[in-house]
């Protein structure tokens, strides 16, 4: 029995060893870690070694490398290029919820051009050459297919240039996120009460992404965030649905702020509200 007991006893020892390994760094600890970027959720990666799964968090201080030729130097990178898939090196410091803070995060062109050969589904086996043609073909319809919902998009609110811009909002949105922040409703609901006082005014709404994860999924949030703010404008400020343009889903395309920093990209998760009249009404107003 006391056997027994001992062996609990060591075996709980060992798994909290285990789990306190697993789960990250001491608090202003500084480290390195090398490993495989196997998710990343905004501003936070994913990043599994050889015997641990660490959250690594990118600010707008962190730089993000590769090597430059056989020398020293090294060039700068965009923190898209950090995609699951992509083997990295990463200094930090440990922050106070056990993940690593990056310093510096590096990595080969080698390493990129693999991950990247992973996102598009090109993995060079044997096995997967016929899942590789499917896959291609499946990326280059997808692309094809958001670049024309954006140009179909482009085209509706192209055909309102006989309209004046009387009032407009913006509403930004959290990473990932579709839902409107409490301070927006208010500012949507003061756009509603100041459209109903025009005649003849139309609604144009656009969904934007920042450059976070792939185009697909960009293109899907950035649509959703559209189709919630529209929502919205509906159910709370009765607006009728007559006098919306149909929603266009823009992904990525003019993005308001550089992608490369955290601020930027908060700027980029938006939807942009415009209350139009035809000029020729405004005139008679």
């Amino acid at each position: 029995m006391k056997i027994e007991k001992r062996n609990l006893l060591v075996t709980v020892l060992l798994l909290t060893t285990t789990i306190g390994t697993m789960y990250g760094v001491g608090n202003g600890e500084k480290t390195k870690i090398r490993g495989l970027i196997t998710g990343r959720t905004g501003d936070v990666l994913t990043v599994k070694g050889s015997d641990a799964e660490v959250s690594v968090v990118l600010t707008d201080t962190t730089k993000v490398q590769k090597p430059k030729g056989l020398g020293l130097r090294k060039t700068q990178m965009s923190f898209a290029a950090l995609i699951p898939g992509l083997m990295i090196s990463v200094d930090g410091i440990g922050d106070d919820q056990g993940r690593v803070v990056a310093k510096t995060i590096t990595f080969s062109s080698d390493d990129l051009r693999n991950a990247e050969a992973i996102q598009a589904g090109l993995a060079p086996t044997q096995q997967a050459v016929e899942t590789n043609k499917q896959s291609i073909a499946a990326n280059q319809a997808q692309i094809a297919a958001n670049q024309k919902d954006i140009e179909d998009a482009s085209k509706r609110f192209n055909d309102l240039a006989e309209y004046d811009v009387k009032y407009e909002a913006t509403v930004y949105f959290a990473s990932g996120s579709v839902k409107i922040p409490a301070k927006h409703q208010a500012e949507l609901m003061d756009l509603t009460r100041n459209a109903g006082t025009l005649t003849g005014y139309l609604i144009e709404v656009k969904g934007f992404a920042d450059s976070s994860g792939n185009a697909a999924m960009n293109q899907k949030l950035s649509m959703d965030r559209a189709q919630e703010v529209v929502a919205f404008l509906i159910q709370s400020g009765n607006i009728p649905v007559r006098r919306i343009v149909a929603p266009g889903a823009m992904g990525t395309a003019s993005p308001a702020a550089s992608n490369e920093t955290v601020q930027g990209r908060s700027q980029n998760r938006r939807v942009e509200v415009k209350v139009l009249v035809n000029r020729g009404l405004a005139g008679g107003l």
